[in-house]
């Protein structure tokens, strides 16, 4: 018996119920076109509150790690092996621009051991100084943030590239002088407590500062982009990188004008 329903008026040839609704309108069709086809969620974008997480997790870990360190007294044949294993990490997530927690991590736990051991030599040669190195470390970071948050200097292109040059050029110098002290008592004179010396950890921690206001103009680009949240991992890394760099030069500086006598 056909159906009297008016929706369904005829049959298909497959003996299918066939659809003979009303024709929509213009305005209808164009509503239908309009409408954005359904997509699944994509990945949650990177934000402030992410790196910010991250930060203190990388940071945090490095800081127990070191804590860990003094307190245990251990000794170079730790630290050294540490330290070497810790550069091979930074390397790898710096070169592959990696967002793996457990490189960054492990990164953070061996140079915080290495830092560790060299702060608790550092403070049995001079008592004290590893506070006003903690100290001098969070007022270049305050500062460094400030400059670029009131926009008083803003990175550039042409700033990055001299940057890293820079990076690339005092880590050269300092295997020269490394390699130099081989031969010749405090190689070159960059890490002696000498007018060089001083100079030269002035222009080490300025080069620390400038890697910390390319960070934050990192953060905020990534953040601006949209980039995957996993980023935040490597935007902490850096921040963390930089800010050991800073850490170990002002308590070199420092330590060459204070003494326990």
């Amino acid at each position: 018996m056909e159906s009297k329903n008016p929706i369904f008026s005829r049959r298909g040839a497959a003996g299918q119920q066939a659809w003979a609704g009303p024709t929509p309108s213009v305005q209808q069709l164009n509503q239908m076109y309009a409408t954005p086809s359904y997509a699944p969620p994509g990945a949650r974008t990177m934000t402030i509150d992410d790196v910010v997480v991250r930060g203190f997790m990388t940071l945090g870990t490095l800081i127990v790690s070191a804590a860990l360190a003094w307190y245990l007294n251990l000794g170079w044949g730790l630290a050294a092996p540490a330290m070497i294993v810790g550069l091979i990490l930074g390397l790898i997530v710096s070169f592959k621009q990696s967002t793996n927690p457990a490189l960054i991590l492990g990164y953070s736990v061996c140079y915080g051991i290495a830092i560790g051991v060299l702060s608790h030599m550092y403070n049995e040669a001079t008592d004290g100084i590893v506070l006003q190195a903690v100290l001098g470390t969070m007022v270049a970071f305050g500062g460094t943030l400030a400059v670029y948050t009131l926009k008083i200097f803003r990175p550039t292109p042409k700033f990055a590239k001299f940057v890293i040059a820079a990076g690339f050029a005092a880590v050269g110098l300092m295997l020269l002088n490394w390699i130099g002290s081989l031969f010749l008592s405090g190689g070159f004179g960059l890490r002696t407590d000498s007018p060089i010396g001083w100079i030269f950890s002035v222009a080490m921690i300025l080069l620390g500062c400038f890697f910390l206001l390319l960070d934050f103009s990192e953060i905020e680009q990534g953040v601006r982009a949209g980039v995957p949240e996993r980023y935040s991992w490597l935007m902490a890394f850096g921040l963390t990188l930089s800010l050991v760099w800073l850490y170990l030069e002002i308590l070199r500086f420092i330590s060459y004008f204070t003494s326990n006598d």
